[in-house]
This record gives C-alpha cells, sequence and structure tokens, in this order.
C-alpha cells in the first residue's frame, strides 16, 4: 500500500520541480539571442498602413537607429502592452515603427482608433514575409536597430516597465552612437565617395 502511494507522489515531486524550473527561467526566455543581432534587417517592401498605395523600404528607415515593433489587431498580448507602446512613442530618443503582422487593414485602424498610435510609421506585413525573414515567433515582439541598419536587440513578448526602461536606455546609447557617427555617405560601386 505504501508503494501504491509513494510513486504518485514522487511523480507529483517530480512534476513540481519541473514547473518551477520552467517559471525560473521564464524571464530568460523573453530576451532570445536570435540569430539575426548583428546583422541588417532584411530586405524590404511593404505598404505604409495609413496609406497603402505608399510602399516603405528599408532605404526610409536609413541613417538613424529605430524600434520596430511588431503587432496585430488580433493579439491580446498588443494590447496589454500598448500603454508601453504609446510611452515609447513619446518618450524613445529614436523613431517607433510598426510592423503590422497578417493583420486586416480595417481591423488595424479600427484598432489604433480605439487605442491610440503611438507609433511614428507603421508598415503592413501583411502575408507575414517580413516576420518570416527577422524570425518572428509571434506578436508582439520589438526589435532595436543602429543607424546602419543592423538588429542590436531583439525583444519577445510584451513591453512591460523593466522591458520599457532597458528599451529607453539601449536606444539612448544607439541614438548616441548615431549623433557622434554623422550622416553616412553613399558609396560608389568602386568603393571611392561621390
Amino acid at each position: 500500500m505504501t508503494r501504491l502511494v509513494a510513486i504518485p507522489l514522487m511523480l507529483f515531486g517530480v512534476l513540481l520541480l519541473l514547473l518551477f524550473a520552467g517559471l525560473k527561467t521564464a524571464d530568460q526566455r523573453q530576451t532570445i539571442r536570435s540569430p539575426l543581432i548583428g546583422k541588417p534587417v532584411p530586405a524590404f517592401e511593404l505598404p505604409s498602413l495609413a496609406d497603402p498605395g505608399r510602399m516603405i523600404t528599408n532605404a526610409d528607415l536609413a541613417d538613424e537607429p529605430y524600434l520596430l515593433n511588431v503587432w496585430g489587431s488580433w493579439c491580446p498580448a498588443c494590447r496589454v502592452e500598448h500603454p508601453y507602446i504609446v510611452r515609447l512613442g513619446e518618450e524613445a530618443p529614436v523613431p517607433l515603427v510598426g510592423l503590422n503582422w497578417k493583420d486586416e487593414r480595417a481591423d488595424a485602424i479600427r484598432w489604433l482608433d480605439q487605442f491610440g498610435d503611438g507609433w511614428d510609421m507603421q508598415i503592413v506585413d501583411f502575408n507575414g514575409v517580413l516576420a518570416i525573414d527577422l524570425g518572428v515567433y509571434g506578436a508582439p515582439e520589438t526589435f532595436l536597430v543602429d543607424h546602419n541598419g543592423v538588429i542590436r536587440h531583439k525583444h519577445i513578448g510584451p513591453i512591460d516597465q523593466v522591458v520599457f526602461d532597458d528599451l529607453m536606455q539601449r536606444a539612448g546609447g544607439l541614438a548616441a552612437i548615431a549623433d557622434q557617427a554623422g550622416p553616412r555617405t553613399a558609396q560608389t560601386p568602386s568603393g571611392s565617395t561621390p
């Protein structure tokens, strides 16, 4: 009879240990070392949410660092983080670019009308091609890109106060570096400056 009780108790104990280990590492999983860290943002040409006839490319975001936030009107966690998105749009020393992912335009616009648009620019990725190229797991995700178009940081999940503070510090550092570097000079194919 004691064996009948001991075995389930042992299994329950093992399950509790696994649960505790999973909870302990949950914060560590929010910042994932993406293989794209240190690499340029993949080339893209996507429509603007505000003006679907206007195409936005990497060139439109050249020469200054920016935050790229992946979101969708269908995403409950995006609603949770939205007060921090509004604050980033107001307080961040770099532009905040929204990547509206796999959304219907009307739904996204209705969502922005209801909750506010904290982003400086909205890009629509209806088919999810750029999100796939960025290695997006799900919305929301936020990338910090330097003035050379290189991804420097990736956060998976909603932005909270701790993440907000971290992004503000990182963005401030990249803005300072960009200011010191000044505008990039275009290179001719031969590598000499025109």
